[in-house]
């Protein structure tokens, strides 16, 4: 199943400045957390079974890849894969041992061809400077009729503010002047990711069709859903690094409702109303 070559350090076909030593499993386990209901949803569409072989492309922390071993153990074979050294130290923790969890670049990853029933990849594709070849290189994976499910989060702009649309186009463009500054990208590059269906074509899958599932919150908020959007969104996503990208006004008014402490919080509010998409799109291999 494992090649003998192996893939660490910082991959040729990574963007966004990935390497072996990058972490973020803790925004992945909170985002996990949260979304479990859509994510649950959007896996089924794989149809998994009892024996087939599947593969978590980018398995993070380890979450989804135990909900894909649930669906195939104890006769088939649930594989993790990962880049980052504590993302797979994670993912080793919370799965059973007969659960392989795996080091590697999706773009060059150290499998056997021809192996799997099933891939899943997550929030993971547009990660790669070159989608379409790190698709094909998912693709040599797969087994003949064998399927990929590329699912990504906020295809749609997110919804926080109902009640102030202007504020938030202005965080919204302030994240995205974020990213592309830090990491030297331009418009198109940020944009991307919206090319899914398109990508999965390229790559040379069949049969591709997309469905999108709708995230949605209201107040009160559950504790795992104001943990995710507090420390994930408000603070790590958003906080003092998005100063330099909205005006003095803006900056003050978000970060008041940003703050627990303020009268304003958002999230204390009777009229928070969230909405983020998840969107899986299925691909077959010849």
């Amino acid at each position: 199943m494992v090649d003998a070559k192996t893939s660490h350090g910082k991959s040729p076909g990574a963007l966004l400045g990935d390497t072996s030593g990058r972490n973020y499993a803790r925004k992945l386990s909170l985002f996990n957390a949260f979304a479990e209901p859509e994510l649950r949803a959007a896996i089924g569409v794989l149809a998994l079974t009892p024996g087939a072989r599947v593969l978590d492309a980018g398995c993070g922390s380890g979450v989804t890849l135990k909900w894909l071993a649930d669906a195939v153990l104890p006769t088939g074979v649930a594989v993790g894969l990962d880049l980052a050294a504590q993302h797979t130290a994670a993912a080793r923790a919370i799965n059973a041992s007969d659960v392989l969890v795996v080091q590697g670049s999706l773009a060059q990853p150290p499998l056997t061809s021809g192996y799997f029933d099933a891939i899943w990849c997550a929030n993971t594709i547009n990660h790669l400077t070159d989608p379409i070849a790190g698709l094909k290189s998912l693709k040599a994976l797969l087994k003949p009729r064998g399927r990929i499910a590329l699912a990504q989060s906020s295809l749609l702009p997110e919804m926080y503010f109902a009640w102030d649309e202007r504020l938030e186009r202005a965080v919204t463009e302030a994240v995205r002047r974020y990213y592309r500054n830090r990491y030297g990208l331009d418009e198109q590059a940020t944009t991307a990711i919206r090319s899914l269906v398109g990508n999965l074509r390229c790559a040379g899958l069949s049969d591709v069709h997309p469905r999108t599932i709708a995230i949605e919150r209201v107040s009160p908020l559950t504790e795992i859903d104001r943990a995710y959007l507090l420390e994930a969104i408000f603070v790590a996503t958003w906080g003092e690094r998005l100063r330099p990208y909205l005006s003095v006004d803006d900056f003050e008014q978000l970060s008041q409702l940003c703050d627990p402490q303020h009268a304003d919080f958002a999230l204390g509010r009777k009229d928070f109303h969230f909405l983020q998409t998840l969107t899986v799109v299925i691909g077959e291999a010849s």
